[in-house]
């Protein structure tokens, strides 16, 4: 059984931020394009045009890399290998995402929350210790 990790979706916003979205900020340019059918041949997807097109205008995958989906090209349907999607980088090009070195902390605490019985019950602790001092600090 495959993993969420593993997923076509995952697989499309991974090349194309690998291939598009950082070159683009190490060349320091303010917008790129990607069109549908690139990616869908790239990844040797067979029927998965509208999977693509969804990944690509997703608002996970504009967040994830700090984008604004400035126009889409393409027919009617937004379905189709001849769409194009233009983005512009939002936090200045050739710069990081802001929240890069904050990810990179994500869970960092678990180890100590489990040894403290989990974060409710570290929250709940602290919580019945401060409403039991008084002003003083001293418990009442």
């Amino acid at each position: 059984m495959k993993t969420p990790s593993e997923g076509p979706t995952v697989k499309v916003r991974n090349y194309v931020r690998e291939r598009y979205v950082r070159p683009a900020r190490r060349e320091k340019r303010a917008t790129f394009r990607v069109q549908v059918g690139e990616v869908h041949h790239a990844l040797r997807f067979a029927n998965r045009v509208p999977l693509v097109c969804n990944a690509l205008s997703s608002k996970k995958f504009l967040e994830e890399n700090c984008l604004r989906l400035i126009r889409r090209t393409g027919p009617p349907s937004g379905l189709s290998t001849t769409v194009e999607f233009t983005y512009q980088l939002l936090d200045g090009p050739g710069e990081q995402h802001p929240l890069d070195d904050l990810l990179k902390l994500r869970g960092a605490f678990k180890k100590i929350f489990d040894e403290l019985g989990g974060g409710e019950n570290y929250l709940r602790t602290e919580r019945s210790e401060f409403y039991h001092q008084d002003d003083r600090g001293r418990n009442r």
